[in-house]
């Protein structure tokens, strides 16, 4: 079992910036045995949409709107992934959710954390 927990959501002024936290944890968890990890939003009456990949060894992927803002990263020894976010604009407000996918074929995804961009 694989148990994801997102935190660092807020509120925050356009051109600001937040941190999100996704601590991984489970007997099955190991950043090792994990193919991929992402960041995925989803604005309200928007579908999800994918942010940001980290796979093996530390290649990293974005979304065209979020390249040079966004930063995806992870801390082997922490379990926990990272998605550093700056400036930050109206847009990227959503609920921002990680996703691990494992090498034997199963995902897991957690509850999310809400950033909110807004003056």
């Amino acid at each position: 079992q694989v148990q994801l927990v997102e935190s660092g959501g807020g509120l925050v002024q356009p051109g600001g910036s937040l941190r999100l936290s996704c601590a991984a944890s489970g007997s099955s968890f190991k950043f090792n045995t994990m193919r991929d990890m992402a960041w995925y939003r989803q604005a309200p009456g928007k579908q999800r949409e994918w942010v940001a990949t980290i796979l093996r060894p530390a290649m990293t992927s974005y979304l065209d709107s979020v390249k040079g803002r966004f930063t995806i990263s992870r801390d082997n020894a922490k379990n926990t992934l990272y998605l550093q976010m700056n400036n930050l604009q109206p847009e990227d407000t959503a609920l921002y959710v990680c996703k691990a996918s494992a090498n034997w074929g199963s995902d897991y995804w957690g509850q999310g954390t809400q950033v909110t961009v807004s003056s």
